[in-house]
């Protein structure tokens, strides 16, 4: 009598397949594993893409403003003095951060797309141009709107220490502090995407333009330098746009300046600071060009 002896080793075998054999194995395991590995591929890409767009604008002006033109623009800095490098370095860190979770909530959005469960679009003339430039638009108010309300609640004592702490760190701060968030935040700012994108037909490019716009206002409200003319407080557009000045003394005083773009939330709910006209009066007076207390040595 014959005993033929077989393996205890299971042997692998895919679907569908009599035996697995090496060529199969990997097959099965490439099909079972490719979408986890595009899906990390597109998140990285994601957060690369979004740290080169805002540490162009961001580092582009810390250098025309920090190094280039430093002297050139001292008279116009909001706060005296300049933050030391170890500040510097900890905003992009956590700038970087934030990118990350930004991509997390982007990546969460395009599945949703994906299923069919947003309202983006891809084809411009479904809504036509006059749409597009209006989402563009509707989506800067809403997102002013949300900024201003969403800051406020995390100024709250129960929620600053969890969610805005380590951006109001930055008390000077520079360009590099726009997106310098706690993590609980950075998914608070992130959220606007996704409600956008449930709420109204949004065009990838137009909510792109609109990321410029906001990215633009960000890195010039934590520029820490005032633009705009003298006169600027006087005209229309100084009473519906924020300053730098602005946004510098919120980082300097905690408790009013709340808005982004518009100065509109602030003036209607009265929580501008008391001192910031005379503050933007103040600080862009015409130069001497002297030096003063402000330029101290060994600050970044």
């Amino acid at each position: 009598m014959r005993v033929t002896l077989r393996s205890p080793v299971r042997e692998f075998r895919t679907p569908g397949s009599a035996r697995g054999t090496p060529g199969n194995r990997r097959s099965y395991l490439n099909r079972r594993f490719k979408p986890m590995h595009m899906i990390v591929k597109l998140f990285g890409a994601l957060s690369v893409a979004d740290f080169i767009h805002y540490a162009a604008m961001a580092g582009t002006l810390w250098l025309f403003f920090y190094v280039v033109r430093r002297r050139h623009w001292l008279h116009r800095k909001v706060v005296p003095g300049f933050a030391p490098w170890r500040d510097v370095r900890r905003e992009i860190a956590l700038s970087a951060l934030t990118c990350v979770i930004y991509s997390v909530v982007a990546l969460f959005t395009f599945f949703a797309e994906r299923r069919g469960w947003t309202r983006i679009y891809l084809d411009i003339h479904v809504f036509g141009w006059w749409w597009f430039a209006a989402s563009v638009v509707l989506t800067i108010l809403l997102h002013d709107a949300y900024f201003y309300w969403t800051h406020r609640l995390m100024h709250l004592r129960s929620l600053f220490p969890i969610m805005h702490r380590a951006h109001h760190r930055s008390t000077n701060p520079t360009p590099w502090a726009a997106y310098a968030f706690d993590p609980l935040e950075a998914f608070v700012q992130a959220g606007i995407l996704p409600l956008v994108a449930f709420l109204y037909p949004i065009h990838p490019f137009a909510f792109m333009l609109f990321m410029g716009v906001q990215v633009g206002f960000n890195v010039f409200g934590h520029a820490g330098f005032e633009i705009f003319p003298h006169w600027f407080l006087d005209s229309r557009l100084g009473k519906f746009f924020n300053t730098p000045t602005n946004h510098a003394m919120h980082h300097q005083h905690f408790g009013s300046n709340y808005g982004l773009y518009f100065n509109l939330w602030d003036r209607l709910m009265g929580t501008n600071h008391k001192n910031y006209e005379a503050r933007f009066r103040e600080v862009t007076l015409p130069s001497t060009h002297s030096s003063s207390v402000h330029d101290e040595p060994g600050n970044a």
